[in-house]
């Protein structure tokens, strides 16, 4: 049996914990958010976080998130995680497919990402579902 995939509506231990055990996974400059953090991004309505469910355990995430320009409605997916002991069981491309049938549903141009060229399985998995690579140059400005 796969992996289910649902959005989390409200925040309690189980999504705290987590969290806790996954971030660490995916950054280790960035500490887990928290409740206060989880809270903030399930209560946003321009972002959605999906959760992957396995065995009764929360094992993915990933959020959506949305903003309008002059152009229109975009999204950007973030934070895709998988626990290292769920993966290679397609939990990645289901939150993925999960959240650009939500990006369509809500009238979104397109839907972007990043991801880390170290990152192989993840990039091959971007580009297998529909990903097009783009030409372009990311810049940051941290505070």
């Amino acid at each position: 049996m796969g992996a289910e995939i649902s959005i989390a509506n409200t925040v309690d231990n189980a999504l705290v914990e987590a969290f806790d055990r996954l971030i660490p996974q995916l950054s280790a400059s960035s500490p887990p958010p928290g409740r206060a953090g989880l809270e903030a991004i399930v209560g946003n309505p321009n972002s959605v976080l999906f959760v992957a469910t396995l065995d009764g355990s929360i094992v993915g995430s990933l959020t959506l998130a949305f903003y309008m320009i002059p152009t229109g409605l975009k999204a950007w997916i973030e934070d895709v995680v998988v626990d290292e002991s769920a993966s290679r069981q397609g939990i990645g491309e289901a939150l993925n497919q999960a959240a650009l049938d939500e990006a369509r549903r809500r009238g979104s141009k397109d839907v972007s990402l990043t991801s880390r060229p170290s990152r192989e399985a993840a990039n091959r998995l971007y580009q297998r579902i529909g990903f097009e690579r783009r030409e372009t140059n990311v810049y940051r400005y941290k505070f």
